[in-house]
């Protein structure tokens, strides 16, 4: 398989369950399996964790396993038929007081709150922006509204307000049980659904922390799916350790033509603040009933590459498509090809940083030189991964080998780009753990007689952020 920058994280469903389908699909490329906490029961999770991590056992690979909380999705109840069809110009009520099945006139909320939260003339989508209706006015509990953009309507589908607004807390009771359930299994990332703020990610962290096992501390998800989150941005990203672009719910609240440039922005945003980003939503859509994708998804694919995101994300296509293995097949292919028309501007991202940390001035170092001198390969021994991470930041076409003695800390780093995280329980004596680290690059072919490779380590080592030191050497 070709050695790949981007990562690909994949939803595990009905399609991908398969103990020996969900192998081959880790062997295809797969680094990060996500659980969708928006459907199943608890032990549902906990057995598909499992699931995971036999599979990835098998495969001799090691994959980041995240959860990602369901979130206050807000939706209309069920109908008497299990959906309606609506037409242009009709009238139709949502009604948080009504308890008897939906019809064609009107359908309960599973949200009390929304008679409170829209006025006249408000437009609200429904069915992630199929179906567009217009709110005449509020009487109590019933919203009366006028339908603009008719279809087919069924049970619990999406509730969105067209330029936000809605003021569901991003963490609901169900959430907070799910991290209990996520950490109970040691997840290495946790995704926060619909965060407004750096509080809800903070909110998120605390519970992760409360909840932690063995004092297991996952790496935080802000999903950016509404529109109070993008002039919140940069202070959620802080607050977290990466973000996803989720295009589908952002899409239906600001409009398709916003979210190209805000993806962008995301991606720029998110490695100058060292964090990682992930870019999801219908990016093989076509391949959940087709063996190839179209042209324009390929495209799609390959710019969030070439803008520097970490990682693609694949939804419905692995978790109930037809072509799960296909569809990493051929994402991983895209994202190689991509990759390797890169242009690179290292000297662009170092004019003017000034660095405060030895650890990442070491990490700066080590890829200025590396890159100078045409190096096979950078290796870090790190303890928390943060150099491994900072690295990972410049998109060069160098591969960063990151050596752990923490099974967790590996698994983290699945998802950085660049980064290939290996585990060894390595020497506290410095120049054992470097001849280690040497002997294992040659015995899997990545360096040869007269090559040159980068090795940061820290001294004394096993301390977190203690990397002080960068070593060029020439292999015997």
């Amino acid at each position: 398989m070709p050695r790949r920058a981007t990562k690909i994280v994949a939803t595990l469903g009905p399609a991908s369950s398969d103990p020996a389908l969900l192998e081959q699909m880790i062997r295809a490329g797969v680094n990060v399996v996500r659980l969708n906490f928006s459907h199943g029961r608890a032990q549902d999770h906990i057995d598909r964790a499992q699931l995971v991590r036999e599979a990835a056992q098998r495969a001799g690979r090691e994959v980041a396993i995240m959860a990602d909380l369901q979130g206050p999705k807000i939706r209309v109840g069920k109908f008497a038929q299990g959906k309606v069809f609506l037409e242009p110009g009709q009238p139709f009520v949502m009604d948080a007081a009504r308890t008897e099945p939906g019809d064609a006139h009107g359908v309960g909320l599973d949200y009390q709150s929304l008679p409170q939260e829209v006025k006249a003339g408000d437009v609200l989508l429904l069915n992630d922006g199929l179906i567009v209706i217009t709110v005449d006015e509020v009487r109590g509990t019933a919203i009366h509204t006028t339908v603009r953009m008719g279809g087919e309507l069924s049970n619990n589908k999406g509730i969105n307000k067209q330029g936000g607004g809605l003021s569901a807390p991003a963490l609901t009771a169900k959430d907070m049980e799910d991290i209990r359930t996520a950490m109970s299994f040691k997840a290495d990332y946790v995704a926060v659904s619909f965060p407004k703020n750096a509080t809800d990610m903070e909110m998120a962290r605390q519970l992760c922390n409360v909840a932690a096992v063995d004092g297991h501390r996952p790496g935080l998800i802000a999903k950016i799916e509404r529109a109070e989150a993008i002039p919140k941005l940069e202070e959620i990203l802080l607050a977290s350790d990466g973000i996803m672009v989720a295009r589908g719910d952002l899409a239906v609240e600001v409009g398709n033509a916003v979210v190209p440039a805000l993806q962008k922005r995301m991606i720029k945003l998110a490695r100058e603040h060292d964090r990682v980003v992930i870019t999801a939503t219908q990016m093989m859509e076509s391949m959940i009933t087709n063996p190839v994708p179209t042209r324009a998804e390929v495209s799609d694919v390959a710019n969030a590459v070439l803008d520097g995101t970490d990682a693609v994300m694949l939804s419905a296509e692995t978790a109930a498509g037809k072509y799960p293995l296909e569809t990493v097949i051929e994402m991983a292919k895209i994202c190689h090809a991509a990759e390797s028309g890169n242009s690179l501007q290292l000297e662009a991202d170092f004019t003017d940083k000034t660095f405060t940390r030895i650890d990442h001035a070491i990490a700066m170092g080590a890829l200025f030189t590396a890159h100078h001198l045409g190096a096979k390969a950078i290796v870090a021994l790190t303890d928390s991964g943060s150099t491994a991470l900072w690295m990972s930041r410049h998109l060069v076409q160098i591969p960063i080998y990151a050596i752990t003695s923490k099974l967790a800390t590996q698994r983290r780093m699945t998802l950085y780009r660049a980064v290939r995280p290996l585990f060894s329980d390595t020497s506290n004596d410095r120049d054992t753990a470097l001849a280690e680290a040497e002997s294992d690059l040659k015995s899997r072919g990545v360096v040869h007689a007269g090559d040159v490779y980068a090795i940061t380590c820290g001294e004394p080592m096993g301390s977190p952020g203690g990397t002080n030191m960068l070593k060029i050497c020439r292999v015997k």
